[in-house]
């Protein structure tokens, strides 16, 4: 009923969050979004900017996949449902609100597959001894980017990796960080394909290992 009626007009509750203050599950037009003050998070246009974004990954040549941010899931639903990857997903996850949500109204929770972690992902670099093939950086509070996943010591803490998409921006104001993390990513022997204005907004950075 609820599906139907989002076709009239959007129907919506409100969840508090430490992390993202209130996030908003909207039913529009028979889809579920999980929103911010200012972003999407799940099922609207981040969906369509990673489904973009993995078209120029070679996701046949993973067998281990890092997230980078869960939010409600899309990353794993396109992964699963439209590419038919059945190997290993490591999502990490600061918000256990948003854990919740992914849970509860998307139906992402762990399994054989997939190990969701409750963590802060700068932690979890620093701490990491586990080799991935591909690494998925997702990591927005509302629309900014920590400033923390833009700095060196943060690349060089993922670049043992093979593959790597990083939705790098929302906004048009890292260019000089953008550009910092490319001519890094450069000189580690990655080609760098930039991505800009993905489904009219955001800025995305795919690099591979030649």
């Amino acid at each position: 009923m609820i599906r139907l009626l989002s076709y009239i007009y959007p129907i919506t509750k409100t969840i508090k969050s430490k992390h993202n203050n209130v996030l908003e599950i909207t039913w529009f037009r028979g889809k579920k979004l999980l929103n911010t003050k200012n972003a999407n998070y799940s099922n609207g246009s981040l969906k369509k900017i990673l489904k973009i974004g993995l078209k120029h990954t070679n996701i046949e040549l993973t067998n281990n996949i890092l997230l980078l941010g869960l939010g409600g899931g899309s990353a794993i639903e396109i992964l699963v449902n439209k590419y038919n990857y059945d190997k290993k997903i490591t999502a990490i996850e600061i918000d256990p609100v948003i854990i919740d949500i992914a849970e509860k109204e998307y139906n992402i929770k762990s399994n054989k597959n997939l190990t969701i972690i409750c963590k802060d992902a700068y932690g979890f670099i620093k701490e990491n001894t586990i080799f991935f093939d591909f690494i998925i950086v997702d990591l927005f509070l509302d629309d900014e980017i920590p400033t923390q996943f833009f700095q060196e010591q943060f690349w060089l803490k993922i670049i043992n990796t093979k593959q790597i998409l990083f939705n790098a921006s929302l906004k048009g104001n890292y260019n000089t960080q953008l550009q910092n993390i490319i001519t890094l990513l450069n000189s580690k022997k990655f080609t760098t394909q930039v991505l800009h204005k993905v489904n009219k907004t955001n800025t995305l950075i795919i690099a591979k290992k030649q």
